[in-house]
């Protein structure tokens, strides 16, 4: 089973980056990325993939996730209706925060913790998961705050346990993570326009071949797969905020509006005013 290395790309200096309701359910995406993961599910039973850690989950689930751990996304074969909130966690928060404020000193042992990935459960699960519901409707600095009060109440919460008992260690040398994070870096700045296979392999000093060999062989994917992968996961961000299939399909790279609804078709399962016809009628449902 092959790895990828995902780069969560902020477009604020904000430490925090909320995912409202993505949907995975169709994708088996088996990744680790250097941000620290708080994942909360509702209205699904399904598997819990975390490091070496293989467990079920029923109804509903809140797992703390630490840096650069595995990881497979938890609605992976989902058929019911559920709901998905996923918070991401920049590592300079505790770089920069939780190691120089002593007022943070329980988080900062949360974050310990999380090394081990962190399962919460009972009263804790039922009011987190609550919470992290909302959280799209706040103002950034709402946000913010808010998301310090969370991870206050899970460092004093006593409802978990752990899915590992000594603290996961990543396989993969850090050489290695740091050139998969240069290319997904890479494309994050740039999947807006044509991307040569070429540009990318130069990052890695190795020609065209060596490169998709390389690639494939580390991913399991090939680069063209991969980039058309991070395009349409962008797509979905982009349909979900409002914007219209055509915006979104220039927006994201693609050059013709036929190859992205075929594309977004194939990886999804589904073509784009599908799916934002159906978050819509979720919305509305929902308010």
């Amino acid at each position: 089973m092959k790895i990828q290395l995902e780069t969560i790309a902020p477009n604020t200096k904000s430490p925090f980056q909320l995912l409202h309701l993505p949907r995975l359910n169709h994708l088996f995406y088996w990744h680790f990325h250097p941000e620290y993961e708080l994942v909360y599910i509702e209205g699904a039973s399904a598997t819990r993939h975390v490091g070496d850690n293989i467990s079920n989950y029923e109804e509903s689930d809140l797992v703390f996730i630490g840096s650069n751990i595995p990881h497979l996304n938890f609605d992976y074969g989902v058929q019911t209706d559920y709901i998905k909130e996923v918070l991401h966690i920049k590592p300079n928060f505790k770089e920069n925060l939780l190691l120089n404020i002593p007022e943070l000193a329980n988080i900062r042992e949360l974050f310990e913790r999380s090394k081990h990935g962190i399962v919460f459960t009972g009263e804790t699960k039922r009011l987190i998961g609550e919470r992290l519901k909302k959280l799209y409707r706040l103002s950034p600095f709402e946000l913010f705050m808010e998301n310090i009060q969370i991870l206050k109440e899970l460092a004093h919460s006593n409802d978990y346990f752990l899915l590992h008992d000594q603290p996961f260690v990543n396989r993969y040398s850090k050489k290695e993570q740091d050139r998969l994070r240069n290319i997904h870096e890479f494309v994050d700045k740039h999947y807006q326009r044509k991307i040569a296979v070429e540009e990318v392999a130069q990052l890695c000093n190795l020609g065209k071949e060596a490169f998709c060999r390389y690639f494939k062989k580390t991913t399991g994917n090939t680069f063209t797969n991969f980039l058309n992968q991070y395009r349409i996961s962008q797509a979905k961000r982009l349909l979900l905020i409002g914007k219209n299939v055509g915006e979104t399909c220039y927006e994201c790279g693609f050059e013709s509006l036929s190859y992205f609804n075929r594309t977004f078709k194939k990886i999804s399962g589904e073509n784009p005013s599908d799916f934002k016809k159906q978050y819509s009628k979720y919305q509305k449902v929902k308010s």
